[in-house]
Parts: structure tokens; sequence; C-alpha cells
């Protein structure tokens, strides 16, 4: 009975915290809002787009907050052991974002890892896991994107090192990892779980951060979702299959999807840096079925003992910025 009463104290203090944080939220630093909370169920087929680009992450990403940047216009530095990627700009401006760009090269950019010229993208941008986006909802978020403000802003160069910076080798790395059709973690016949995966693996792409990787930067097939020692910007990122000790086995799909929603654990702490970015930019934003559903997938996802060690500053190799 003590324990289920300190369980029951803990997440009355996240509640009224959730319910704080929430008129702070109001006020903070983040990517702009679209006019109205996104709306999957819509008719208009830029709103349903609206909600695509909250589940994908892309406002964290092409949108430089700490520079001043404007909404989805690029700029952010996104860092990595190989030196940093530049996020391009996204608007629908004709010169340097993607104005020009049809249904079809969009859909390539996304399913391929192609630009319209056929330059093979970095997979710093992840359409390793956009791979297996629905098509509608690519040209949903298409639709949306067209809708944006948009601005002239040319895009950054990348920062990095040879052999990093010769496009020519990610032809081998293609080879060797990419999958446009991935295997299921688990056979998935249940449609709550079908959607929970889609949301975790493919539009929220959680294991581009929280499954290590190996020396050429391709995720590791085992510990897949078992945290990594050198996450974004170098630092740590947990365990969040379900291992009772040392993932979240102890965490219920309540505590889960409430997480999702304020960034507060079962415990009363609230997360920061990258993972705050994406609950505030994105996650918060989608409905309550769909945060169940991901808590109940990543639920049901085998257990993999993985304690991961704090790293308490980011390793030499990582440069300025806060992304990978």
């Amino acid at each position: 009975m003590k324990g289920f009463n300190t369980r029951f104290a803990h997440r009355i203090a996240c509640l009224l915290l959730a319910m704080l944080a929430g008129v702070v939220l109001a006020g903070a630093v983040t990517a702009a809002e679209p006019a109205a909370e996104p709306d999957p169920a819509s008719p208009d087929p830029a709103a349903r787009g609206a909600y695509i680009l909250r589940a994908a992450g892309c406002a964290t990403c092409h949108t430089d907050v700490a520079g001043g940047g404007a909404f989805l216009a690029g700029g952010r530095m996104l860092s990595s052991p190989w030196g940093a990627i530049a996020a391009p700009n996204i608007t629908p401006d004709p010169e340097t974002g993607i104005g020009g760009w049809t249904d079809e090269d969009f859909v390539r950019a996304l399913r391929d890892g192609k630009s319209p010229e056929g330059r093979t993208y970095y997979p710093a941008f992840p359409y390793t896991a956009y791979a297996g986006m629905k098509r509608e909802d690519m040209l949903d978020l298409k639709a949306y994107l067209d809708t944006v403000e948009p601005v002239v802003a040319a895009n950054k160069p990348h920062e990095l090192r040879f052999p990093f910076s010769v496009r020519l080798f990610l032809h081998p790395w293609r080879w060797l990892f990419f999958d446009r059709e991935p295997e299921a973690v688990i056979p998935i016949e249940d449609e709550r779980l079908a959607r929970g995966r889609y949301l975790v693996e493919t539009l929220g792409h959680c294991a581009e951060c929280h499954t290590p990787r190996n020396m050429l930067g391709a995720l590791k097939r085992d510990p897949h979702l078992a945290g990594s020692r050198y996450g974004p910007g170098g630092i740590s990122v947990p365990n969040i299959t379900p291992d009772a000790e040392t993932g979240i086995g102890s965490w219920s799909e309540i505590d889960l999807a409430f997480f999702l929603r304020t960034g507060f654990t079962p415990y009363g702490d609230d997360v920061q840096g990258e993972m705050r970015e994406a609950i505030d930019d994105g996650l918060r934003h989608l409905t309550q079925e769909d945060l169940e559903a991901m808590a109940a997938y990543l639920k049901a996802l085998p257990a993999i003992r993985n304690p991961v060690s704090p790293t308490p500053s980011p390793p030499p190799a990582f440069s300025s910025g806060s992304d990978w």
C-alpha cells in the first residue's frame, strides 16, 4: 500500500506540474505553430498535413529557433560524430525552398532520399524511416507545406569531415543499410498496435535517437530502441524498451502517454534537451488516441536489457549543434 500511495502521489505531482507547464509552454520559445491545432481527421489535406508535420517532427529540425530563424526555413546545424549537417529550407519559396517541387519530387525525397536533381541526401534526414510513410500522408504533408509562408533563406553548407563530405560514399552505405521496407520488430495484427508502430517507427523515427549506431552511422538491429550512450549532440539517450531494470518496464501505458504529452515521468522528473523539443514541437499536438497507441506499441516490444551510462558532456568528436 505504501508503494501505491507513493506512486499515486507522484502522479498527482506530475499532473499539477503538467498544468503549470501548459501555462509556461504557451509562451515558450519553440518552433511556430500552425494557425490551428492539427486535425488528422479533417477533410482538408493541408490540415491533415499539419498533423503529419507534428507527428514526423519536421518543425524541430527545420526551424532554427536558437538562431531566430523563420518557421521551417532551415539553418539549424545538426551535429554528429562525422561533422554537422545543415537542415534545409522547406518553405515553398521557389528559389531557396521547395516551392518548385512537384508532388513526385517530394515523394521521392521521403521515400528514396533523393533530391529533384537526383542528388543523394545524407541520412541525417531520416528518409530511412520516412520510406515507410503512406503515400497519402506524404501528399498531405506536401499540401500543408505549400500553405506555409515562403521564406527566402539560402541553405547553409554542411560541415562534414573527409571522407564523409564525399557524397559518393553514400551509395555503398545505402546498399548496405537502406531498406525501403524494413521488417517489423514484432508481428502486427492488432490495429491499435499497427498505428503505434507507424507513429513510433516511421513518422516519429524514434529509433534514430534511441537505437545505438555502428561505426558507419547505421542503426544496429539487435538493440532496437534500447538506448544509446552517444545520441543527439553526443548525449546519452535512454532505453525505451519495456525492460524492468534498464528501460520503461515499470511504466504503465498511461504513464507513457502522459509523458509523451507533457514530458513528465511517473516519478516527477521532467525531460529536457532534444526530447523536450520533440514533445513541444510535435508530440503534444497529437491526439490522445495516437499517444496511447504509441505507448501500447512500446510496451509490446521485446524487453532488452541495456544499461545506458550517462554522458556528462558531448565527446570531442561532436561539433557544435544540438541534434543529429
